[in-house]
């Protein structure tokens, strides 16, 4: 069974089977800058572009996923033994009405389509609902990420609809937002399904 270890005062790191999930830090910048710097991570998205302004979108990210408060959000970088493979957050976190959103997900190509996203899922959602008590988690996908909608939909994801015109993305493209949800009611039996998936790795 996955458990939660306290990580620097209340801020947890999230153990697993095949995954820690650890609050980014300041000294993970150097070590996370050439791993995001493919772009594959980015295809769909375009949180950042792979151009001769890489650097400096980088630290404009990795500043943001440093500040998140303590109350509204936490970015984590994700491992799997001595070797990072990737990055998660929470956020938009609403506690009068006990729903976050789960998203800023990404790996590296080498790890596509391994256990490794399905018990970080688990993770993220235990401590979701089991320890902060939430009644909703969100997922929002744009609409280009056919591969990133089909993960949400194996972890129990259900879709509720799509936002059009939602977002513009760093390209200048225009992007639809696919929104996805898992709420408290469903957790033990979505639960159970990701234990499963993540004991036989599939």
């Amino acid at each position: 069974m996955p458990s939660v270890f306290p990580y620097n005062g209340s801020t947890p790191s999230l153990i697993g089977k095949t995954v820690r999930l650890e609050p980014a830090r300041e000294e993970d910048r150097e070590l996370i800058r050439p791993l995001a710097r493919d772009s594959r991570i980015w295809e769909f998205t375009k949180t950042l572009l792979i151009d001769d302004t890489y650097d400096t979108q980088f630290d404009t990210y990795f500043d943001e996923a440093l500040r998140l408060p303590e109350l509204n959000g936490r970015a984590f970088i994700i491992h799997t033994g001595s070797t990072i493979i990737g990055m998660t957050r929470f956020f938009n976190v609403e506690w009068k009405d006990r729903r976050l959103e789960i998203g800023h997900t990404w790996y590296i190509p080498s790890v596509w389509g391994k256990v490794y996203n399905k018990e970080c899922k688990l993770l993220l959602l235990q401590y979701a609902f089991e320890h902060l008590r939430f009644f909703r988690v969100e997922f929002r996908v744009a609409h280009q990420n056919i591969r990133s909608q089909r993960a949400v939909e194996k972890i129990g994801g259900l879709k509720e609809g799509v936002l059009r015109k939602f977002a513009i993305r760093n390209d200048g493209s225009r992007r639809d937002t696919v929104v996805f949800s898992i709420i408290d009611d469903e957790w033990p039996e979505k639960k159970q399904r990701l234990l499963e998936m993540v004991k036989t790795g599939l």
